[in-house]
């Protein structure tokens, strides 16, 4: 019993220490990895070489399959560029089970000891998320070491040699239980290391070691199938083509495994390295054979999973994937696509607002005020899925883009309760009462309204590209809205001592409706404040210096 729970523990801790080394990568290039990934898509081999390199760091095809599977349902990234990437992690995992198949036991205690000092030293720095790597790295070749001593032991034991004795040479129910012990395990690279440890120590004939690591290729595949989230469809289609390609693979080989074997015996001497070599020669021709028909898969895939129309008015969030959190700063984006999803309910509510006025359409009004409980919706929702990312996880710059985020839905959440505001007073003070404005005072409001909506579009551009000089021009126009408030102010006052009938009876909703617009504008202009900030291109207050002229008379202590 002994035996097994030690057996148990080592298996633990090998899946604890590719789960350590995914994260700690992850953490320290994570931003990188997006963008290696974003940028090395432009033909399919070096797409496939994009996916081995990115495995190969983060030691698991699922994660790489869960990043794809995001850019590939947010159209930022082909089904075919995407099918190529996924057969470059199978072969990255296959390569780092043959790294980790060498003797490293003299590696096992340095890396240890050199990660827990990095870790310890520097924690929320990059040599500390190093340091965390460093740890991973050394708890799987120290897990290797562990398994092999638990399963001596068991080789010993005539009960377990009976239920190796009977069991049925029937391949099939090999891959089925690879798949399944692959899903247990949550990692195909720590069960193929473990079937090839075990079928080394004599536990487990090749043969079945074989079937196992097929199976283990088929978990892995229907574990991306379940780790992908969002919308199904979509999320569904690149894991769905990654696994019909293991299945089509599993199928050519299955019928070569018994020459496979003999070519394995006659030119790999070891059984663990037969095992591992059957895993990287599978994976490395399933790759060659089919990069080329990523393009018609991917086509046949799109076709059984075409994509649902998209739903007038949804208000359910549309970005917000829950499998991007393990990758803060893929996370980060989906918020930000989010954020610029509750901009355009905003600027539809924005647009609604004249016709409203000119109009008197009720019905229109009814359904702007009800937009607003859509921004509230997502507001919260960005707001809630921001709380379940790791600050820990995110670089400086990362940071940053959190808060602007933050900011940014704060600000387009209280536009939307302005305007829900502005179109209740436009129904009580104007629709309601049958009153009209005058033309030259429905003129401003339709001048302010234009620059209103030029704005808030040059605001949503400053939010998602951050440029300085954008920024700059943005926050100018907040003075240019205020002279223009205080015109248009004083040019309906000296409508009403004209006594401009029109002017008279909507007096009170005109001064309300530009004040109103002046402080949408506001909350537009504060999104180049961050970006601004950031730049080093603002001063510490804008209250300017005596000396300048701008304050006369001498200075009054505060008290």
């Amino acid at each position: 019993m002994i035996h097994l729970l030690n057996l148990l523990a080592a298996i633990a801790l090998l899946v604890w220490g590719t789960n350590i080394v995914r994260t700690g990568v992850i953490r320290i290039f994570g931003e990188n990895l997006r963008r290696v990934l974003a940028s090395s898509l432009s033909n399919r081999a070096k797409s496939m070489l994009a996916g081995l390199a990115v495995t190969g760091l983060v030691q698991s095809s699922t994660a790489t399959a869960v990043i794809i599977s995001s850019f590939v349902g947010s159209g930022l990234v082909g089904m075919a560029a995407g099918l190529a990437v996924m057969l470059g992690a199978e072969i990255g995992t296959s390569l780092m089970a043959v790294v980790f198949s060498f003797d490293l036991s003299w590696l096992s205690p340095l890396l240890i000891f050199t990660g827990v000092v990095l870790f310890i030293s520097n924690e929320k720095s990059t040599w500390g998320r190093a340091g965390q790597v460093a740890i991973g790295f050394g708890l799987i070749t120290l897990a290797l070491q562990l398994i092999v001593s638990a399963t001596q032991p068991m080789i010993a034991s005539p009960v377990i040699r009976g239920l190796i004795v009977g069991l049925p040479n029937d391949v099939f129910l090999d891959i089925i239980v690879g798949a399944l012990l692959t899903m247990a395990c949550y990692s195909s690279l720590a069960f193929v290391l473990l079937t090839a440890t075990l079928a080394a120590s004599g536990i487990l004939p090749v043969t079945v070691a074989l079937g196992l690591v097929l199976g283990a290729n088929i978990g892995s595949g229907i574990l991306a199938m379940l780790t992908s989230s969002g919308p199904p469809v979509l999320r569904l289609r690149l894991p769905l083509g990654s696994l019909l390609f293991k299945l089509t693979g599993c199928a050519i080989a299955i019928p070569l495994l018994p020459q496979v074997h003999v070519l394995l015996q006659e030119y790999v001497p070891s059984v663990h390295a037969q095992v591992i070599a059957f895993h990287l020669g599978f994976n490395v021709i399933r790759a060659l054979l089919f990069i080329g028909l990523t393009g018609p898969m991917a086509r046949w895939v799109e076709k059984l999973l075409p994509a649902p129309p998209a739903a007038a008015g949804s208000t359910r969030p549309r970005h917000l994937d829950p499998s991007a959190l393990q990758t803060p700063s893929l996370a980060i984006s989906c918020a930000a696509r989010e954020a610029l999803h509750q901009a355009d309910v905003v600027e539809t509510m924005m647009h609604g607002i004249l016709p409203v006025l000119r109009d008197n359409d009720l019905v229109l009004a009814e359904q702007l005020r009800n937009m607003d409980d859509t921004v509230d919706q997502l507001y919260s929702a960005i707001k809630f899925y921001l709380t379940q990312i790791s600050r820990e996880a995110l670089s400086e710059d990362e940071g940053r883009r959190w808060t602007d985020i933050v900011s940014f839905t704060i600000n387009m959440e209280q536009i939307g309760d302005i305007i829900e505001r502005v179109i209740q007073d436009i129904e009580d003070k104007k629709i309601r009462k049958n009153r009209r404005f005058s033309d030259a005072g429905m003129a401003e409001i339709v001048h302010l309204h234009e620059r209103l909506t030029a704005n808030l579009r040059l605001g949503m551009s400053v939010f998602l590209d951050g440029h300085v000089r954008d920024a700059k021009k943005l926050l100018e126009e907040k003075a240019r809205f205020r002279d223009l408030e205080h015109e248009y102010a004083a040019s309906h006052i000296a409508r009403l001592q004209d006594n401009t009938a029109q002017s008279i009876e909507t007096s009170s909703l005109h001064i309300d409706l530009i004040s109103d617009l002046k402080r949408i504008n506001s909350h537009i202009c504060s999104i180049a404040y961050p970006i601004l900030e950031s730049a080093g291109a603002l001063t510490k207050t804008r209250i300017r210096n005596s000396q300048h002229g701008a304050l006369s008379g001498p200075e009054t202590p505060i008290r």
